[in-house]
């Protein structure tokens, strides 16, 4: 293949799967966003010239000038490698550069990658789903471009199960305020875990309605629901056994 659409995780370069860790130790060029991490990066070989397109608080990178970079770079007869934080298909722009690559004729490939809306609650020792708790979980972004619909959060709120959001660390107090006029208690569990999988991981803990007043950096996933109060650590850590955790049936 000529473009290889690849998912890098969520940060951790031990989750880089072997197929994108293949793909990038042959790579001549490297079209990466801001999120992917740096062990990930270092993975790139000194060979392979770097492109970072990443999208930045006051300096964004225009979507189609990333997609047409890609068909320039395919066209070239290069092998390309656009490395995508998390899953390119997950919120990752990933369709749109497909799309833009299919049309020019390009070849291309998606390499899938582990999504933080997953790893990160994972990493923080939360099940996404738990019997007897949560059944479901939907993965809603909290960033919107200009013009485009809000997320309806209220109606989110009636659906049940986990929400997990991503992209909505600025937004968190209009989505907490949302969520709780659509039903949920305001004393709802939520854990924000920034920098997920890598050494800079943090996890703060909260109710939604303390949510907008937490001290929170991008990026960040933030879960909110029942299983947002779990906090099951790694087999390898010993820790006291908590006694304040409803946790359901477990048969």
């Amino acid at each position: 293949m000529t473009v290889a659409l690849v998912g890098a995780g969520p940060g951790d370069p031990d989750l880089l799967t072997i197929k994108a860790a293949r793909l990038l130790a042959s790579a001549d060029v490297v079209v990466h966003d801001a999120l992917v991490g740096d062990g990930v990066l270092a993975l790139i070989p000194a060979t392979a010239e770097r492109i970072d397109v990443g999208k930045r608080p006051g300096r964004p990178t225009p979507q189609e000038m990333i997609s047409a970079l890609l068909v320039e770079l395919g066209r070239q007869g290069k092998r390309v490698v656009r490395l995508k934080g998390g899953d390119p298909f997950v919120f990752g722009r990933g369709g749109e550069e497909a799309a833009a690559l299919a049309e020019a004729g390009v070849a291309f490939e998606v390499v899938p990658g582990i999504t933080s809306s997953v790893a990160a609650p994972a990493a923080a020792g939360i099940p996404v789903t738990h019997r007897g708790v949560s059944a479901a979980f939907t993965v809603v972004t909290g960033h919107r471009r200009p013009g485009e619909p809000d997320v309806d959060w209220r109606s989110l709120a009636a659906v049940g199960g986990t929400i997990v959001v991503l992209m909505g660390v600025a937004q968190r107090a209009g989505i907490a305020t949302e969520l709780i006029a659509g039903g949920l208690s305001p004393t709802t569990p939520v854990a924000a875990i920034q920098s997920a999988t890598t050494d800079a991981q943090l996890v703060d803990r909260c109710t939604l309605g303390e949510l907008g007043d937490i001290d929170v950096d991008s990026p960040a996933v933030i879960v909110i629901g029942a299983v947002a109060a779990f906090e099951f650590v790694r087999a390898l850590t010993p820790v006291a056994a908590r006694t304040d955790l409803v946790i359901g049936d477990q048969r």
